[in-house]
C-alpha cells in the first residue's frame, strides 16, 4: 500500500472524527464548546523565539484537554505581538499537534492575494488534513501607514469594500471552480481539488471550512447571507456582541456548509488561584491596550511595571471599562462569567484568549479554566 494511499486515508478519518469540520463538541460542565484563540504574546525582557515555544506549549495543553480549536490571529507593526504570518505559525503548530484543529483568527484578506491564502491554507490542509480553518477578517491588523505598506496602494478603503469580492474569488481558488471563460479558469491552487482530478490522482478533495470574523455588523450580515460560520469580537467590541449575532442568525440562509447559524465568540479570560494574581496579570494587557491605542505599542509589560504605572483620568477610565469586559479571577469566578456570557449571548462556542505578560500565567489560566468545567487530563 503506498504512502499516498495512507495519506489519504488518514485525511479521511481526520475529517470524520471532526465531523463537518466546524461544530464543536461540548465536554464536561461547559455551556457550550471552548477553544483558544492565542496572540501569540511577547513580554518584556522575552524573546519571539519564547512566545513561539509558548504557543506550542499552550497548543499543546489545549488539545490535551479537549478545547476544540486553536486560532492564530494576523496583526502587524506591533512589538508585543508575534503573529504577523498566521500560515507560518499554524504550519509549526501543526507538526506539534495531533487531533486539534488550527486556524485564522483571522487573515485579513484585504492584504494579501486570493490565491496566495488558497495556496498557504491548502498546504496546511495537505500538513494537517480535515483540521485546519481559514478565519477572514476585512480590517488591516494595523494602522493605515503598515497597511498601505502590506497592500502597496494608498486606497486602503478600497480592500474593505471589496472585501465580497475578494471573499468570492479566494472560494473559487479553493474549490477550483471558475467557470469557462474566466480569466482564471486555467489558474489552480496547489495542493488543492485540481490534484484530484488529474490523471492518477489522489488528493483529498476536502479543504478547509471558510469563517468569516467581525467586529460590527457587515460581516455578520455577509457570514449570515452566505451560509458560513461566524466569529465575533467579544473581547475588544463588546457593545457590539448581541446585535451582530441577531444580524447574523437574522440573515442567516442555510448553504452546503450550514444547515443552521453557528457562531463563536472570543472572549478574553484569565484564571488564577488568588482574585488578586488574576487582576495582576489582565492588568499588563490593560498597560499594552492603552499604549497601542496612543500610538505607543510596546511589548507586554511585567505585572510590576504595570502596578507601578500611574494611569491618568482619561487612561483610567479606559482600563476600567476594558478590564469590565475580560472574564478574570479565581477559576470558579471564570466559570461562571463564562458560563453568563454564553447564555446572554446565546454563542455556540467561546474562544477564550488569556493575555498577559508570561506565557506561565497563559498556560496556568488554560489548565485552570478546563479543571472548572471538569475537562479531560488528557
Amino acid at each position: 500500500m503506498s504512502g499516498e494511499s495512507d495519506q489519504t486515508r488518514g485525511s479521511e478519518e481526520a475529517i470524520r472524527e471532526s465531523g463537518d469540520g466546524i461544530r464543536g463538541a461540548v465536554l464536561g460542565s461547559a455551556p457550550v464548546p471552548l477553544s483558544v484563540l492565542d496572540l501569540v504574546t511577547v513580554g518584556a525582557g522575552h524573546t519571539a523565539s519564547g512566545a513561539v515555544r509558548t504557543a506550542v506549549d499552550i497548543a499543546r495543553t489545549a488539545e490535551r484537554r479537549g478545547f476544540h480549536r486553536y486560532w492564530v490571529a494576523e496583526h502587524h507593526s506591533m512589538p508585543g505581538v508575534a503573529s504577523s504570518s498566521p500560515a507560518v505559525l499554524l504550519a509549526h503548530l501543526a507538526a506539534h499537534t495531533e487531533r486539534i484543529r488550527l486556524g485564522s483568527g483571522g487573515v485579513m484578506l484585504p492584504n494579501h492575494a486570493p490565491l496566495v491564502i488558497a495556496e498557504q491554507f491548502g498546504t496546511l490542509e495537505a500538513m494537517a488534513p480535515g483540521r485546519v480553518d481559514l478565519g477572514l477578517g476585512r480590517a488591516p491588523g494595523t494602522d493605515g501607514a503598515t497597511a498601505a505598506a502590506l497592500r502597496r496602494t494608498e486606497r486602503l478603503h478600497e480592500g474593505a469594500d471589496d472585501f465580497p469580492q475578494q471573499l468570492a474569488e479566494l472560494t473559487r481558488f479553493l474549490d477550483d471552480s471558475f467557470p469557462d471563460g474566466h480569466p482564471y479558469a486555467k489558474i489552480h491552487a496547489v495542493p488543492g481539488p485540481v490534484q484530484a482530478t488529474s490523471p492518477g490522482g489522489v488528493q483529498s478533495a476536502h479543504r478547509p471550512p471558510l469563517w468569516l470574523l467581525g467586529s460590527s455588523g457587515f460581516s455578520a450580515q455577509l457570514a449570515g447571507s452566505l451560509g458560513l460560520p461566524f466569529a465575533f469580537a467579544h473581547h475588544f467590541s463588546a457593545a457590539n456582541t448581541v446585535p451582530a449575532l441577531d444580524l447574523y442568525r437574522a440573515s442567516f440562509r442555510p448553504s452546503e456548509v450550514l444547515s443552521e447559524p453557528y457562531a463563536l465568540i472570543g472572549v478574553a479570560a484569565l484564571a488564577a488561584e488568588e482574585e488578586q494574581e488574576a487582576r495582576r496579570q489582565v492588568l499588563t494587557g490593560a498597560l499594552s491596550m492603552v499604549r497601542l491605542r496612543t500610538g505607543r505599542p510596546g511589548l507586554v509589560p511585567s505585572p510590576e511595571e504595570a502596578e507601578a504605572y500611574r494611569f491618568n483620568e482619561l487612561e483610567r477610565g479606559f482600563v476600567d471599562s476594558w478590564l469590565g469586559n475580560v472574564v478574570h479571577g479565581t477559576p470558579d469566578a471564570v466559570r461562571q462569567g463564562l458560563d453568563e456570557l454564553a447564555k446572554r449571548t446565546g454563542a455556540d462556542e467561546l474562544m477564550i484568549t488569556a493575555n498577559a505578560h508570561g506565557g506561565a500565567a497563559r498556560l496556568r489560566s488554560y489548565e485552570l479554566i478546563a479543571d472548572a468545567y471538569g475537562l479531560p487530563r488528557g
